[in-house]
């Protein structure tokens, strides 16, 4: 049989081999989107509990945790779990419309966003704008790693879908702004407002719940009370977009720009 299915390859001209061949390939890709696919539904994590229950720990704490051990130092990790009603309003107001400002039209991926963000990259020839929504960036640190890779980004797809089905929006907004990384072994908004400025999240003035928004793409190079032109410019643009979307008033963005100039 074996002999036979060689004769017969063999006379078969130059185009019906690479057809052949295109055809074996294309199906073994087939074959692994299969196979990859069927993982990552199998290893998908448990949402549901998240609705009633706040994890203590996460995949991003645990990093570094590891990474601090491997560098011989000793991470505290600051987290202080605070209900999402004692978070002032204009700080979930300038969170949400800098890191994700359609997160209550969306369910779960910013296709737009995703769409202008491939094209500035391409443009670019290099990854310099990211497009993760608030849930695709609690997936990632509730149970992924910070590494920048496309099986990384399946797996967040996939997991904020999971979370957009289990959880109301308002609790994955409760969760991302008590998880997410806001310094060395900072996490979560109230441990960030007591780190940085020492008081409750509740206790905030409008400038200091800005400067908090401005550091959370740059969590461990930017320090919220610093004079860095970087952070001051973010500063800025936050509070355009706050008054740009009718949250603070004329009045407001005038008076607070002075405290970044």
């Amino acid at each position: 049989m074996f002999i036979k299915t060689f004769i017969a390859y063999h006379r078969l001209n130059r185009v019906q081999r690479t057809l052949l061949w295109s055809g074996g390939a294309f199906g073994l890709l087939l074959l692994f989107i299969l196979v990859a696919y069927l993982y990552v539904i199998v290893t998908l994590p448990d949402v549901d509990e998240l609705k009633s229950k706040n994890p203590q720990k996460t995949a991003l704490m645990e990093l570094r945790l590891k990474q601090a051990a491997e560098q011989g130092k000793k991470l505290r990790i600051r987290q202080y779990w605070v209900p999402f009603r004692r978070i002032p309003k204009l700080m979930r107001q300038a969170v949400r419309i800098t890191e994700d400002a359609s997160f209550y039209k969306h369910h779960g991926i910013d296709t737009d966003e995703l769409w202008n963000a491939m094209k500035t990259n391409w443009m670019r020839g290099k990854y310099a704008r990211g497009a993760s929504t608030i849930t695709q960036q609690l997936a990632k640190n509730l149970y992924l790693s910070t590494e920048k890779s496309i099986w990384r980004k399946v797996r967040e797809y996939f997991i904020a879908r999971e979370l957009e089905t289990n959880l109301s929006k308002n609790r994955i907004f409760h969760l991302y702004l008590n998880v997410i990384e806001w310094g060395p072994g900072v996490f979560g908004v109230e441990a960030a407002a007591r780190y940085y400025f020492g008081v409750s999240v509740h206790q905030l003035t409008p400038s200091q719940m800005i400067r908090l928004t401005a550091i959370i793409p740059r969590p461990l190079t930017l320090d919220p009370r610093s004079r860095n032109s970087r952070l001051l410019w973010k500063c800025r643009w936050i509070l355009r977009k706050l008054k740009l979307y009718g949250y603070i008033t004329t009045k407001q963005y005038t008076t607070w720009l002075k405290n970044f100039q």
